[in-house]
Order: C-alpha cells, then sequence, then structure tokens
C-alpha cells in the first residue's frame, strides 16, 4: 500500500535535490550539474542571483536569503536530501540546515575530515580559486583548523578561468584535463606526504579519473559525497546464494 507522502508533492523517486548557481557554461557529464553524471534521478534548483563572482569573490551575505527560499523548494518538491554545485556554498551550510528538515550538505569540503581519517595524512585540495577559498569556509563546516590541508586553486589555467569562472560559453574539457592534471602534479610534487586529493570544484569531476591517474592517490570529489549520501537514504535489499 502507498501513501501521498505531502500534499506538495507531484512527483516521485529523486533522493537528491541540488542547489545550483545562477550561472552559464557548459556542464558535461561527470558536471554535478549534468543530470546523466548520476546512476539514479537528482532534482535541480537554481539558486537566483547566485552569481560565481556574488559567491566566490564578494561573499555576499545577502544571498543567505535566495539558498533559503530554493532549498525549501526542493523540500517541498519531495527531496530526501540537498547538496549543492560548489563547495564555495559551505558559506551558507548552517543557515540552509537550520531551514529544512531534512539533511543537508552543500560542499564537497564537508569530505575532509573523513579523507584525513582514512589516510591520517595531509589532504591536498583543488579548488576553483584558491585566493577565495579561506578560514571562514572551513569553519562554516566545522572542520578543524588542526587538519592538514594543502590548496592549490585552478584560477591561473587559462581555460578553466575563462570557461567557468569567466563563463565565455565555451569549454575544451581536453584542455582543462591537462591542466587540473598539472595542478596535481605539482601539488603532489611540492607535498609528497599527501594522502588524498579532494576536487573542491562541481566542474572538476570528469577528471577525477585523470587525476587519480597522475597521482596514484584516492582522489574525492562532489560525486562521491553525493553518492555516499544517496545510497544512505535509498537502502536496496541484498540478493545473492550461500
Amino acid at each position: 500500500m502507498y501513501h501521498v507522502q505531502k500534499a506538495s508533492q507531484s512527483w516521485y523517486g529523486q533522493s537528491i535535490g541540488i542547489l545550483i548557481l545562477d550561472a552559464a557554461y557548459p556542464c558535461i557529464p561527470g558536471n554535478v550539474g549534468n543530470a546523466t553524471t548520476f546512476s539514479y534521478p537528482v532534482c535541480y534548483q537554481e539558486v537566483k542571483g547566485a552569481s560565481i563572482d556574488r559567491l566566490l569573490n564578494q561573499r555576499d551575505p545577502e544571498l543567505i536569503k535566495p539558498f533559503i527560499e530554493a532549498a525549501q523548494e526542493l523540500e517541498r518538491r519531495g527531496v530526501k536530501a540537498i547538496t549543492g554545485a560548489c563547495g564555495f556554498m559551505a558559506l551558507f551550510q548552517k543557515e540552509v540546515a537550520a531551514a529544512v528538515n531534512i539533511p543537508v550538505f552543500l560542499s564537497s569540503l564537508m569530505q575532509i575530515p573523513f579523507i584525513h581519517a582514512l589516510t591520517r595524512k595531509p589532504v591536498g585540495i583543488i579548488t576553483a580559486n584558491a585566493c577565495q577559498l579561506g578560514p571562514m569556509h572551513f569553519s562554516a563546516l566545522g572542520i578543524s583548523d588542526s587538519i592538514p590541508v594543502v590548496v592549490a586553486g585552478m584560477e591561473h589555467q587559462p581555460e578553466f578561468s575563462s570557461a567557468i569562472l569567466q563563463e565565455k560559453g565555451t569549454l575544451c574539457s581536453s584542455t582543462i584535463e591537462e591542466e587540473v592534471t598539472s595542478v596535481a602534479r605539482h601539488m603532489l610534487t611540492q607535498n609528497p606526504d599527501l594522502g588524498a586529493i579532494l576536487l573542491e570544484c562541481s566542474d572538476l569531476p570528469p577528471y577525477a579519473h585523470a587525476v587519480q591517474r597522475d597521482t596514484q592517490l584516492p582522489v574525492f570529489d562532489f560525486i562521491t559525497m553525493i553518492d555516499y549520501v544517496h545510497h544512505s537514504l535509498v537502502r536496496k535489499p541484498y540478493h545473492g546464494h550461500m
């Protein structure tokens, strides 16, 4: 016997709701903003006015209101948990979580304590813009400053910067792969004691395999986090034999 879960819900089967920025650039497969990245259906909600500039560079506190409104809309649609599509959404983790009654995990950075516990070594973070990622983002997520991290940014990589940060309208994936693997190799050369790499940016998961190929390290990103939470929300019976 099935029952209506809530009057505002007209469809079912989407466990994960995704808050996405008010931006325009190609979201290729593997990107959080491409629904074919996932093996299960997801539900998107754009945060009106949340541009890359306002979130990353301005850190505009006025964005709290549209973030909460967008999250509440996803909750009304019946999703079981809400994530983000930019690690810098960490700034609003506490406020959004307090405004809804379902789990919220807005930033890929939330995996840092888990990753460090696994390896007991420094965590390498490749971010969209290292100049803009600071203590406030880690603090907003309750991440202790005792966890050793090494941060490298993509802001000076020509194709990534123009395609993503400047939204030029086109994107050469093979070039960005070369850029992010170069950043990863350099970070590892400078910090050979790294235990793992976390790709903060939601645009970088398409290159996780290449980063791992070149560094031979565990590589985490938004997709590892979203898959992890999804499987906790939608448990399935096991089948096999003895």
